[in-house]
């Protein structure tokens, strides 16, 4: 047979439960069998020894670049999707994707806090880190109510994405706090009728109230029976923080009554962001949050906010400025570790790493092709490391699930999350004929993230193959610089597009 082997290795597939050693032919592109004998081809790929599974599905990764995807790849990433934040204008990004060329599948949902800047400030550039940045000197669109005018003028903007392609409708509610209940009410509506998911990083995330994290769940579930859309909560871990156990009862019981909700998280208890996010300009911000201003610490610099008027100061500067919350401290605090455990092991929850943009030392997102990374080059381990993460702790290590369970959460359940919306989905996160040969075949026994907070751009290992839309990306452990065999996941585009 012509196209590619993979022989002898431990396929497993969460959809059948297939586990057990067989052989996977490939060819143009797809899966065309498994099973043994499956005869020559014109590449073989020996994996005994080794796992061979349906390759990582990131939900949430706001990369979207060459160097992000490299770093994705050894994590055993090939599908890679900005869904919390998303793009405008859609059509486009896509464009841009397609004729610069990229080594995984890559895809975005509609970016409302854009269309917010456009409607409300008048700010029409695409979206970018620091676009970003730039509008949130104008904090208009962060902190008011939309006018009738200017909502109209939202949805209009979210509609046209959605046309364009765009998988669903990133809200990033916590960056603008101040949009009301009924244009967010009308968003999911809109979501609704499209049949599409919203993907949303939760209004408030504080531990009391008002303005709490279990206010803002109450809020998502409101929608969700209101309107019939499809809820899907954004880091769950970062988002509840240590009001996780309330948060996740409260989500249990809505997912209980049948409303269309889906979560997320990172196996991480540190977050990241711009040094501008709304949430950190609280005045009670440490009290309400039961945090430190010392736990903000800058990317590329890794100094420490010391106190408001630091971080006043700091957003004044540079707005757009990432840096990492240490939120949880689950080295040292037994119940923090039981707190991520709750995020990252909820039932029927999917991985996916938030995985930042790599950063240079003046701030600039890095976009260049040098691999591996410039060694001054900046994001957050889970950049680098989520899924190997996940694996080797939750799955190898402490057998809090079964290798199995494990790679569903990192691939089949994502997958089910874009189904109904996204056709393309339903041939990803499974191994069978037909399925889109995406594929990454690992050694369990030595699987682990090596990033740190202190060497974030160090690749994970134990990827000893990655497969992309049929073609190797990595093999025997070596990546093919060369290899841009990624293709776009989006929605069918309207006729109107």
């Amino acid at each position: 047979m012509s196209g590619l082997l993979i022989s002898g290795g431990r396929v497993v597939d969460p959809e059948s439960g297939h586990d057990g050693i067989a052989d996977v032919a490939i060819a143009d592109g797809k899966i065309v069998a498994i099973g043994s004998s499956l005869g020559s081809a014109e590449r073989v790929i020996d994996a005994r020894g080794l796992v061979v599974a349906p390759g990582f599905i990131d939900l949430h990764a706001h990369g979207q670049s060459i160097p992000a995807d490299r770093m994705q790849a050894f994590d055993g990433v090939t599908t890679t999707l900005d869904l919390e934040a998303g793009v405008l204008p859609v059509a486009s990004w896509y464009r841009r994707q397609a004729e610069q060329g990229r080594i995984l599948n890559y895809g975005a949902a509609t970016n409302w806090a854009f269309a917010r800047i456009g409607a409300m400030i008048g700010i029409n550039e695409e979206s970018s880190l620091e676009a970003f940045g730039r509008a949130m000197r104008d904090p208009r669109w962060m902190d008011e109510i939309s006018s009738p005018s200017e909502q109209q003028n939202i949805l209009e903007r979210i509609a046209a994405g959605l046309d364009e392609g765009g998988i669903g409708i990133g809200i990033l509610n916590a960056y603008a706090p101040g949009a009301g209940v009924q244009e967010l009410t009308a968003l999911c509506q809109l979501a609704a009728e499209r049949g599409v998911p919203t993907f949303t990083h939760i209004a408030y995330m504080a531990n009391t109230d008002p303005k709490s994290a279990a206010e803002a769940y109450i809020r998502l579930i409101g929608y969700a029976g209101a309107t019939g859309a499809h809820m899907h909560i954004c880091h769950f871990n970062s988002s509840s923080k240590t009001d996780v156990e309330r948060c996740a009862r409260l989500i249990k019981q809505a997912q209980a009554q049948g409303l269309p909700i889906t979560v997320e998280a990172y196996p991480y208890g540190t977050g990241s962001t711009v040094i501008a996010a709304a949430f950190f300009s609280d005045p009670e911000f440490e009290r309400r949050n039961d945090t430190r201003y010392e736990q903000i610490q800058f990317v590329t610099s890794g100094r420490r906010i010391q106190d408001r008027e630091d971080l006043l100061s700091a957003q004044s500067e540079d707005p757009s400025q990432l840096v990492l919350w240490h939120v949880l401290d689950t080295e040292n605090n037994a119940r923090h570790r039981d707190m991520l455990d709750l995020s990252v092991l909820y039932p029927g929850g999917a991985i996916a790493s938030d995985a930042m943009p790599w950063s240079m030392p003046d701030g600039s997102t890095y976009t260049g092709d040098a691999w591996p990374l410039p060694d001054e080059a900046t994001s957050h381990p889970r950049s680098s490391g989520t899924f190997t993460r996940f694996l080797r702790h939750w799955v190898r290590e402490r057998q809090a699930v079964s290798l199995q369970e494990g790679i569903a959460k990192c691939t089949l359940i994502p997958a089910e999350i874009l189904a109904a919306s996204t056709p393309a989905m339903r041939d990803k996160g499974r191994l069978k004929a037909g399925a889109d040969a995406d594929v990454v075949v690992f050694d369990l026994d030595t699987l682990t993230d090596r990033a740190e907070f202190s060497a974030m751009n160090r690749p994970a290992e134990g990827v000893r193959h990655l497969i992309v839309s049929g073609e190797p990306v990595i093999a025997d452990g070596v990546m093919d610089v060369a290899a841009r065999p990624g293709r776009p996941v989006r929605r069918p585009l309207s006729a109107a597009a």
